[in-house]
């Protein structure tokens, strides 16, 4: 049927993934769900359907490392990311952030909060207002959290923050337009910083600069995070960007993760067959090998998140799919290294029925 490794195939079907320890855990997600209605023209405004952007996503950040986040364009990934900090409200779930259940709070609690949690955005001329400059800019979140008292002890921390990230603190009277898109991303890094959180969420933080700007950004996230203790949520569809920042990298398909494990083992040796997908689409930079390497192509298009599949939601374009697939929808399993989980029926079948709602849209 397949030569895939097999995993281990401990837990019996329908049994729940084993659980992570969580005194090490800063950010958690359990069964969390965005859906948004589809509504039909008219004057009256039905509601026709659910568009599932993330569908029952359990997911653990530890302190002080980076997630990678990867997968297709509209698999969820960065609704995800605003699900986690509440810039989207989750429609089902929990996200506990330091033990706190973020979901449950009120304004004024979660104003609070959002000081302990920043946010790097994709486009970075898109997030700045350009009528502010750099310093009214950075020095924004300083004053919403009263972090600093007065304007002179303000404009000090901008120039700390800039010089932080890079930049001379000189620019600070400049304005949006007048940097180039690594300088302004790198205001946005700087902004994100000012509240100084324990949590980043970096939101396609490289998708838009140039080569060799996104290395720059890469490893100014890197040194921010050794020197400040960040964790961070680095959101990607770049394999080898997401390989070369990460701890460990989580797969998104169709608003659910696949797979998630330690980033050698999930960038080298991955256990689900979506994974091993993506990971044969990334260019090797060695005429040789590149030639001689196979690429695995799926079949078909990815299915609309307002018509998941029943069962495997991969089945569809999955080469291996066989009788458990339509009919039961795979936990994540323990699989491969240590830490590594799959959402695969190939490693035993563990997981619930598909429901009547799954059914009718298989």
């Amino acid at each position: 049927m397949t030569d895939l490794p097999q995993g281990p195939t401990a837990h019996a079907a329908g049994a729940p993934a084993p659980e992570v320890p969580t005194s090490d855990v800063l950010v958690s997600a359990r069964g969390l769900e965005v859906h948004f209605p589809i509504r039909s023209g008219g004057a009256l405004r039905r509601t026709t359907g659910v568009l599932r952007a993330v569908d029952g996503v359990d997911l653990d950040i530890h302190r002080g490392e980076t997630l990678g986040l990867v997968g297709e364009s509209g698999c969820g990934k960065s609704t995800l990311g605003n699900a986690l900090l509440r810039l989207v409200e989750p429609t089902g779930g929990t996200v506990t952030f330091d033990g706190t259940d973020v979901t449950a709070l009120d304004r004024r609690a979660m104003r609070a909060l959002r000081r302990r949690a920043g946010m790097v955005f994709q486009d970075p001329f898109a997030s700045l207002d350009p009528r502010r400059t750099v310093r009214q800019t950075v020095s924004e979140p300083l004053e919403v959290h009263g972090l600093r008292s007065g304007r002179q002890e303000r404009a000090e921390r901008v120039a700390e923050l800039l010089e932080l990230v890079g930049l001379d603190p000189a620019v600070a009277e400049r304005y949006p337009h007048e940097f180039s898109g690594g300088q302004r991303q790198r205001v946005g890094i700087a902004r994100a910083l000012a509240g100084e959180p324990d949590f980043l969420v970096c939101d396609e933080a490289i998708a838009s600069l140039d080569v060799s700007v996104q290395a720059q950004v890469l490893n100014l996230l890197r040194r921010l995070q050794r020197r400040l203790g960040l964790t961070l949520l680095f959101i990607s569809h770049d394999l080898s960007a997401v390989r070369h920042v990460s701890d460990r990298i989580a797969v998104m398909y169709l608003g659910r993760v696949v797979e998630v494990g330690p980033a050698a083992a999930v960038g080298s040796a991955p256990e689900m067959p979506y994974t091993q997908a993506l990971l044969s689409a990334v260019p090797v930079p060695h005429p040789s090998l590149e030639r001689a390497r196979q690429r695995i192509v799926l079949r078909g298009d990815v299915p609309s998140p307002a018509a998941v599949p029943s069962g495997c939601r991969f089945r569809t374009r999955c080469p291996y799919a066989f009788e458990p697939c339509p009919d039961v929808d795979p936990a994540l399993q323990p699989v491969g290294a240590p830490g590594q989980l799959a959402a695969c029926h190939l490693h035993g079948v563990v997981g619930r029925p598909a429901g009547r709602e799954d059914a009718a849209a298989g």
